[in-house]
């Protein structure tokens, strides 16, 4: 890395040890190894995104704006690789957050079901989606114990902080963007899915979060005058170009 990318790495790390409560010149050098750069800290106190004192350090709130933004757009590139792609998630996110604009990862945001954490656990910083999206999500979105005997859903996110439990229905084909459809509720919920029948106790299914079936994508900016965007949740139509400028 070089130059802003530099600048922008030293930016998220400094998030990251704001929420583990390290933030110290020491720690910052200790997460970043050999790639740690005092002149790039010091271009970042220059332009005001970073205050210093003694070994304490800290993100500005200018400083905090520009790094709550890299930090969303990483781990929602780790939430589209491991939950979508189904890849290892760690490298192939380290990019995302300096080559994709904010209003395409708000529409990877929105396609996920706005996901609350990255694969690791920590809080995704909400995104403008999320925020105008809140109320309808509530009613749109319902975990898959809410659905009813022979209701057909389509997975939006799947919530869980076992990493055991997410492999396991990942490798079942439980995953965002799978039809699924309710066959049982009792003695343990039974759901088909790419034409295999699942079993699964409540408590896994809860972790499940579907799109009610007849709720359309969200498009932002599609308002009529005097009235809120109605987002529409079915089928969430995106297409990635990455690299593609001017096409």
């Amino acid at each position: 890395m070089n130059g802003i990318t530099d600048r922008e790495e030293i930016l998220e790390r400094l998030w990251q040890l704001h929420e583990r409560g390290t933030a110290t010149v020491d720690g910052l050098r200790r997460s970043l190894k050999g790639r740690f750069s005092q002149d790039d800290l010091t271009l970042l106190q220059a332009d005001g995104l970073v205050a210093a004192q003694g070994d304490d350090i800290s993100l500005t709130a200018k400083g905090s704006a520009h790094a709550e933004r890299l930090i969303r757009a990483h781990r929602i590139g780790e939430r589209l690789i491991h939950d979508v792609l189904g890849r290892e998630f760690e490298s192939g996110a380290c990019e995302f957050e300096h080559i994709l604009a904010t209003d395409i990862v708000d529409g990877i945001c929105t396609l996920l079901g706005h996901p609350r954490e990255c694969p690791h656990g920590f809080p995704i910083p909400q995104g403008e989606c999320c925020r105008v999206s809140a109320r309808y999500v509530q009613k749109i979105i319902v975990p898959l114990t809410e659905l009813k005997i022979g209701q057909t859903a389509r997975v939006a996110y799947v919530y869980t902080r076992s990493d055991q439990q997410l492999h396991r229905l990942t490798s079942l084909q439980i995953r965002p963007g799978s039809v699924v459809k309710l066959h049982q509720q009792y003695p343990s919920y039974v759901i088909e899915c790419d034409g295999a029948s699942i079993a699964m106790d409540a408590d896994v299914a809860r972790n499940i979060n579907v799109w009610l079936e007849g709720a359309a994508a969200f498009v932002p900016g599609t308002t009529e005058p005097g009235k809120e965007p109605r987002p529409n949740f079915t089928r969430p139509r995106w297409r990635w170009r990455l690299g593609a400028r001017g096409r």
